[in-house]
């Protein structure tokens, strides 16, 4: 890492940050010596100020981030700032000495340039907002709310309405409730016979009542009422009240819901945008209604996801294959689709949990991309190892929760000056291809911070992708625990080191996931202390093999159409069923398509040569047509078939037209005249 064409301010943070400035500009390769300033926010602004000429400005301090903005808007510099965490990171460890290679890795980190954008999903809200719930509460709110938001009501429970109509109230139970932010569609159906929009709410009804059944909430207490129907004939003409509507279900579109019940109508661990259930805390009511009036207008938000459905496992031909990013969602984004799966993207929340679980790439994390954050991780590490590091621990964490949990740790306690915080979107998005690929570029562990707003679905996920990698780097001899999942980082300052690989690796990550496993795992095959060429994996692992019963198989090659990855292959010199175990991501459907269930999967990865070549599993003698010699199936095929059909009555005058081929069969029944055919059976 060089800082050519780049200024570099660094603070002791008033003497409490141990910086060695001449070892850091040597880890840097800086041509120039760094000064160590203490106080860059206070006394030292002017030599900040100084630098604003230059083309691009690295801070180490985010604690004063605003402050720095705000100097160099005042001074219109057009330099573009970056800002990097040493303090808190590192500088705050319990050996501040040691942590010049942490410190120069980070401000590597923080030198590159950002990721490439990627497309944006646009919602547009135009304030209508519908409030669900019992109506005491549903109504103070559309009181409240009335004057910032096109409000509509709808009582899930029975209360006393307003003098004034200001807003649309409706009373029923939802049946149907999805969409986002700008497009809420609505369904619900209505359970009293008195229609609030219809109502006057003129108290004819009330008076009219004899069992006092209806109230000033201009609803029909169906426990009290004696059917006299008093209430009919007082509505009269306004025809609000009808014990016999038959089209009760109502819908109606909204911009935005906010939903008061005390259980919400949509339970997922990631609602869409616009939909907020806060229950019947009133703090959680007042924080969701401020919110609300907040979303006005037109937004956006990254596209997290690609997804390529021509290497999709999902399905084919109505054989189920693999649902793992159907099952991981938290959003409800995902669905099935046919022989593929359909991405809702306004409501996909960007975890990226269903990239890290889908073994054939076909859904790939966009946020950014796996080659982004391989030259990160690569930049990251070849610093730290060449400024003398050793051991990394990278801990990956998100940008909320998890940002707050490691600055807060590095204020009380400090990070090990062996542990690198690495900041993602989500921690879901993590796969085996970025933890192989961090331990091949020099890692010695892995660690991913979950907090408590991870869906329980991403954590087992995670746990399962990265028990794989770790089966993996295990049986390559690789000693200690390289990777796994912690809930607070005070456990990190006991963790023993795992062993790293003699040699890091140089590959940049590619963007397909399969040849990203390819590099690493030769990688870490190559330097292995000891070597292997098959290892055992626990089911539903992203790699594999088949077996093929030979006595069963008929070599239909029903099998070789269903395989989306191109694992099972043809032979066009015989009958031959050919397998390349590379392409394998175990999802089963040659399995469950088989009509003879021929086929097992086995749990394992194959390093080397073997896996990319294609070897026979079966092969069968050809049958030749009986009339003219061509082949055109195999023995075994046709013998079956011969054996199912040669006592059917259909085939009572022979069997000869079965064991010819296609064109000879047509050609046999039009030179046979004197057969019966269906044109001979009487009417």
């Amino acid at each position: 890492m060089s800082l050519d064409g780049k200024t570099l301010k660094v603070c002791s943070c008033n003497r409490t940050v141990g910086i060695d400035a001449k070892a850091l500009a040597a880890a840097l390769k800086s041509s120039e010596p760094l000064v160590l300033h203490e106080s860059l926010c206070r006394k030292d602004a002017a030599a900040f100020q100084a630098a604003l000429g230059d083309a691009e400005v690295i801070v180490a301090c985010t604690q004063e981030a605003t402050l720095f903005g705000e100097l160099a808007e005042q001074a219109g510099a057009r330099a573009q700032l970056k800002f990097v965490n040493v303090r808190e990171h590192a500088g705050w460890g319990a050996k501040p000495a040691e942590a010049t290679p942490k410190i120069a890795a980070l401000v590597a980190l923080a030198a590159l340039p950002e990721p490439e954008p990627v497309p944006a999903v646009e919602f547009k809200s135009g304030g209508e907002l519908l409030i669900i719930g019992p109506a005491d509460a549903a109504l103070d709110w559309a009181e409240r709310l009335q004057g910032q938001l096109n409000v509509s009501v709808l009582a899930t429970q029975a209360g006393e309405l307003p003098l004034e109509r200001k807003y649309p109230v409706w009373s029923g139970r939802v049946t149907k409730l999805e969409g986002w932010l700008g497009a809420f569609d609505v369904e619900w159906r209505q359970e009293n016979p008195i229609d609030l929009e219809l109502c006057t709410r003129c108290n004819a009804c009330v008076r009219a009542c004899p069992e006092s059944a209806i109230g000033y909430d201009y609803q029909v207490d169906l426990d009290k009422c004696k059917a006299h129907r008093a209430c009919v004939t007082a509505c009269g003409a306004i025809g609000a009240i009808d014990f016999s509507r038959s089209e009760a279900g109502r819908q109606e579109r909204f911009d935005m819901v906010l939903d008061l019940s005390r259980q919400p109508i949509l339970r997922l661990h990631q609602p869409p945008q616009g939909y907020l259930a806060p229950g019947a805390d009133p703090l959680e009511q007042a924080l969701a209604a401020q919110q609300l009036t907040t979303l006005v207008g037109e937004f956006e938000k990254p596209r997290f996801f690609r997804y390529r459905e021509k290497i999709c496992a999902h399905s084919r031909s109505s054989k189920a294959g693999c649902n793992q990013c159907i099952d991981v969602c938290s959003s409800g984004a995902i669905r099935a689709d046919g022989d593929y799966v359909k991405v809702e993207p306004h409501l996909c929340a960007g975890c990226g949990g269903c990239a890290t679980v889908c073994p054939s790439g076909a859904m790939t994390y966009a946020y950014p991309q796996v080659p982004d954050l391989g030259m990160r991780l690569k930049t990251l590490l070849g610093t730290y190892r060449d400024a003398g590091g050793k051991d990394a621990c990278i801990v990956f964490h998100d940008a909320e929760l998890g940002r707050r949990a490691v600055l807060e740790h590095g204020r009380r306690q400090g990070l090990p000056a062996r542990v690198i915080p690495f900041e993602c979107f989500h921690v879901a998005s993590f796969g085996i291809d970025l933890a192989l690929g961090a331990i091949a570029y020099g890692a010695s562990q892995v660690r991913i911070l979950v907090t408590d707003k991870v869906a329980d679905s991403y954590v087992a996920a995670l746990e399962r992708q990265l028990g794989y990698a770790q089966t993996i780097l295990s049986a390559l001899g690789y000693g200690g625990a390289h990777l796994g999942i912690v809930r607070g980082l005070a456990a990190l300052g006991a963790l023993a080191p795992a062993q790293s690989v003699a040699k890091a690796a140089v590959f940049n990550l590619s963007p397909e996931k399969r040849t990203t496993l390819d590099f690493a795992i030769d990688h870490l095959a190559k330097h292995a202390p000891t070597p292997h060429d098959l290892i055992a994996l626990a089911a539903g692992a992203p790699f594999g093999a088949i077996t093929v019963n030979k006595d069963t198989c008929t070599l239909c090659k029903a099998c070789i159409g269903a395989c989306p990855e191109a694992a099972l292959l043809d032979s066009p010199e015989a009958p031959r069923l050919r397998f390349i175990e590379r392409n394998c991501v175990q999802c089963g459907l040659c399995a469950s398509t088989c009509p003879e269930d021929a086929i097992r999967l086995v749990p394992r990865l194959a390093i080397g040569a073997q896996a990319k070549e294609a070897v026979t599993l079966n092969e069968a003698d050809p049958f030749n047509c009986v009339r003219c010699g061509k082949p055109f199936g195999t023995r075994q095929m046709v013998e079956n078939m011969l054996g199912k059909l040669g006592g059917h009555s259909m085939f009572a005058g022979g069997t000869r037209r079965l064991q010819m081929c296609g064109d000879c069969r047509v050609v046999d029944m039009m030179e046979n005249k004197a057969e019966a055919t269906i044109h001979d059976v009487p009417k």
